[in-house]
């Protein structure tokens, strides 16, 4: 049995793929549920941002694992299975620890050193637990990653000049708009994201915000805490004509702005800047062929925001050095887990076949006193030791790895340990 990671992410698979794989919060739990339906599945936790679909999963074997974890993707993705394969990647054990704890540090995200991760591993491991598809491997290792990723936080500055998403979209538009006062926003989606950018463009300018949700509660709640005005979902396309800047990020499966849509009613004279932060795509990319269009998509924020890497690189390597202590922490709590049952019952079945050898030859050793029975005592109880300690050795140091599970396995089956 061992730790399997099966995802892609922004480094491995265009937009146009990754976009066809990344599952709303509200679809997890059917992920995991089809996941560990895999009789070679016994844990999963899915971790689906808008830059990386992966798939943690303790596996009983890897290949039919691996081929289970792809095609459950697939049917639940509606993909053909050809058009993204050749985009996964696959850790197995070290490898997928070692991925883990770098994606919960930020040191895999695509703008380096990032904290929204670390919070998104949470919500990741705590679906899997309220679902029950995480258990007593994947409890641990997600346990260490996020405490890894706090550290990392608190003990380097790999995330101190590092710039939000939201901070980023604001520089860009103003970039862009080189004065926003007074300007019509048009906030599609009332998620995370979106309010994120809404609220930081909102501290930058005099606005005047409309917010459209499908749940017109929700554009509700965020108006209110952005001073806004609520609208109608069914109203996008009136409040597209009077619009300066569109920010959308649903967690829409399909196109929530068509290209008709945007040129409709639209006086072509006068421009609009359009955020597209969703993955999905929410909006048509053939929008930027329209002259009065200037469409950025998550990816130019991303790039926006890498501005100053060279400092959080340098940073990142004092993070790596932290990260390979805490699996290293991780691998002895492990060992401690694993192993250390392991041996007790190893030396409990030794110490038994030792008393029942010393009772029957109880007879022969009558006539010794007590300090020649101390004698025999000691002298076999260092034999079993002696015999034990090189087996011992080897469980401790190879506890957490691929042979430590063999050895132990080996070791149950030829001691007839439960």
């Amino acid at each position: 049995m061992t730790v399997i990671a099966i995802g892609l992410n922004h480094r491995s698979a265009p937009l146009s793929v990754l976009e066809q794989v990344t599952f709303s919060a509200e679809a997890i739990p059917k992920v995991l549920a089809e996941v560990t339906s895999s009789e070679f599945v016994n844990e999963a936790v899915v971790l689906s941002t808008c830059n990386r679909t992966e798939v943690f999963v303790h596996a009983e074997r890897f290949h039919e694992a691996y081929r289970d974890v792809r095609n459950s993707l697939a049917v639940l993705a509606g993909v053909d299975d050809d058009s993204f394969v050749e985009h996964l990647y696959v850790h197995f054990h070290e490898e997928a620890i070692t991925h883990l704890f770098c994606v919960a540090s930020g040191l895999d995200s695509a703008v380096l050193g990032e904290h929204e991760i670390l919070g998104q591993c949470k919500i990741a491991w705590e679906t899997a637990k309220a679902e029950g598809a995480a258990g007593s491997l994947l409890n641990p290792l997600f346990a260490h990653a996020i405490a890894c990723g706090k550290r990392v936080r608190t003990d380097t500055a790999i995330g101190r000049r590092t710039v939000s998403i939201s901070a980023a979209a604001v520089d860009l538009i103003a970039e862009r708009r080189h004065d926003i006062d007074g300007s019509r926003v048009l906030l599609i989606g009332a998620g995370e994201l979106g309010a994120g950018v809404a609220n930081a463009l909102n501290r930058s300018a005099e606005l005047d915000i409309r917010v459209a949700n499908r749940t017109r509660s929700r554009a509700e709640t965020l108006a209110a805490e952005l001073d806004a005005t609520a609208v109608d979902f069914a109203a996008i396309d009136q409040e597209l004509a009077d619009a300066d800047i569109v920010i959308s990020a649903t967690g829409s499966p399909g196109m929530v702005l068509t290209r008709d849509q945007i040129e409709a009613d639209r006086d072509p004279e006068r421009p609009l800047l359009m955020l597209d932060l969703a993955v999905p795509r929410d909006i048509d990319p053939a929008a930027d062929e329209l002259g009065f269009v200037d469409l950025l998509v998550l990816s130019d924020l991303q790039t926006f925001a890498n501005r100053g890497l060279a400092e959080r690189q340098r940073q990142a390597a004092v993070a790596r050095v932290l990260v390979d202590e805490e699996i290293e922490r991780y691998r002895n709590a492990l060992s401690a887990s694993e192993v250390s049952p392991l041996l007790g019952s190893l030396h409990l079945w030794a110490e038994a076949i030792r008393q029942d050898e010393l009772d029957k030859y109880e007879a022969r050793l009558g006539d010794l006193d007590d300090v020649q029975r101390e004698a025999i005592d000691a002298v076999t109880k260092a034999m079993i030791k002696k015999l034990l300690h090189p087996p011992s050795s080897r469980l401790r140091d190879a506890a957490g790895s691929r042979r430590g599970e063999r050895l132990a396995e080996a070791t149950r089956d030829l001691f007839d340990l439960s």
